[in-house]
């Protein structure tokens, strides 16, 4: 598959990141994970995390007791960012790090009770290929978790923007982020809120920090989305059930949040 020669550096991004993970990041990280998977939880269980970034969920798997983690990504920068932040973080070594494509046929990944990608499989270049195949991962009795890009009105619109901002230089990257925050700023005062106040309370989603996540979502190109019946049609014709589903309303107009899922086998659901 020929894939646009386009693509957010997403590594560099994740390892800017990573200088800013300390404590309260990382339980922050934790107790959602821990809420997320309150219907499969990790304590005692094989991790594989597809798209691994920073690398702070494969150690908030860590911390919430999961046996094994591998963590495996695209962008061999991420990869590292990962090592580093397990080595700095976690004190055990039932860890493992690989680099990959999810889109490769022959890739070689442990079969694993959890087999976890959160905002990943849409920026591969073919989503839903991507999906089908983390299928092949799970173990039986497993749960599959992914966090996907919703559908909204204005998708073509970013997927040409994010597109743009890949292929612009550096300074135009910087204009078009200081745009986006002044824009956003605008919108939420329209409805009575601050951008100060979004960006104080940014770590409580996901521990993650607002301006590198501005950037992603910019840049975070190869881009698609997908509508909840879309999913869970896809993921059935591989025998697997939607047990879990968090969807957010959302325009779009500022970006597609991610929503996410917990699917098993439906042959292992009592």
């Amino acid at each position: 598959m020929k894939i646009n020669s386009a693509r957010f550096e997403f590594g560099k991004n994740w390892e800017q990141f990573s200088s800013l993970i300390e404590h309260e990041k990382i339980v922050g990280s934790v107790e959602r994970l821990e809420k997320l998977l309150d219907v499969s939880p990790v304590k005692g269980k094989s991790f594989l995390d597809i798209g691994c970034g920073s690398g702070l969920h494969s150690l908030a798997a860590l911390r919430l007791g999961a046996n094994k983690v591998h963590a495996m990504d695209y962008d061999r920068i991420s990869v590292l960012t990962t090592e580093s932040v397990l080595h700095k973080h976690w004190d055990g070594d039932n860890y493992s790090t690989q680099v990959g494509d999810i889109l490769d046929e022959a890739i070689a990944l442990p079969s694993s009770d959890i087999v976890y990608s959160w905002g990943v499989l849409h920026h591969t270049g073919d989503m839903s290929q991507a999906i089908l195949n983390t299928t092949n991962f799970v173990n039986p009795g497993g749960a599959l978790v992914l966090a996907l890009y919703g559908k909204t009105r204005y998708c073509n619109i970013w997927k040409k923007i994010k597109r743009w901002y890949c292929n612009a230089d550096n300074f135009s990257k910087k204009k078009a982020e200081k745009l986006y925050v002044k824009l956003l700023g605008w919108y939420r005062l329209l409805r009575g809120k601050t951008l100060k106040s979004h960006i104080e309370n940014y770590s409580n989603k996901r521990g993650m920090d607002f301006y590198h996540d501005v950037r992603d979502w910019l840049g975070g190109y190869p881009y698609e989305s997908i509508h909840p019946k879309e999913l869970i049609e896809l993921l059935a014709s591989k025998d697997f059930q939607c047990v879990k589903k968090i969807v957010r309303r959302r325009s779009g107009l500022f970006g597609s949040g991610c929503d996410e899922y917990i699917f098993k086998r439906k042959s292992d659901i009592s």
